[in-house]
């Protein structure tokens, strides 16, 4: 039985800090629907009605691009352990980029990875519990390094360029590009 709030309880919240994956989807009223898995350390819950993750560069932008024409998200936690459970966060949501106003007050929440492109800022509109009693029990092994260490070895300037020039989704919806790098060192 599935169980709705408007905002996030302190039980979801705990839940939510033992994930190590969740999924975005979004949508725009045309083309696509994006579903996306994340990982690392990249999700922060600012208050029971606010959340937000770090996204890195990666085969696409299709979450901006539909943030930017529709503007609705939604994340999902599936607890792998006990208690079972599966948590959906329905809201609002906008990138955040490097070159905007609010960068260096989220970012600062965060561990900047190399790739970083941008935050996405979520307003929560309303959250879903339900049993997950059908999922797995599964562990996590270890984080794969694969997309910082992609992103670490490249050359900032190529990157910014090659960045620059994704300005469109996969269904022709406008983004906007990060100007700016984030290396090793940042």
């Amino acid at each position: 039985m599935a169980d709705f709030t408007d905002t996030l309880t302190d039980e979801q919240i705990e839940m939510i800090g033992k994930q190590p994956v969740f999924f975005v989807a979004t949508a725009a009223a045309d083309g696509r629907i994006n579903l996306s898995p994340k990982g690392y350390d990249s999700f922060r819950v600012f208050s029971p009605s606010c959340v937000a993750y770090l996204d890195l560069g990666g085969s696409g932008n299709e979450t901006h691009a539909h943030l930017a024409a529709d503007g609705r998200i939604t994340i999902m936690f599936c607890d792998f352990d006990r208690p079972a459970l599966i948590l959906r966060i329905y809201g609002k949501g906008r990138p955040v980029l490097p070159q905007d106003a609010e960068w260096e007050a989220l970012a600062a929440h965060f561990t900047i990875l190399p790739g970083t492109r941008q935050i996405f800022l979520i307003d929560v509109e309303s959250v879903q519990g339900s049993c997950g009693w059908g999922v797995p029990f599964m562990t996590l092994e270890r984080e794969r390094d694969t997309l910082t260490k992609y992103h670490a070895q490249a050359d900032p300037a190529t990157w910014v360029e090659k960045t620059k020039a994704r300005t469109q989704s996969i269904d022709g919806l406008p983004t906007r590009a990060t100007d700016r790098f984030f290396g090793p060192a940042n």
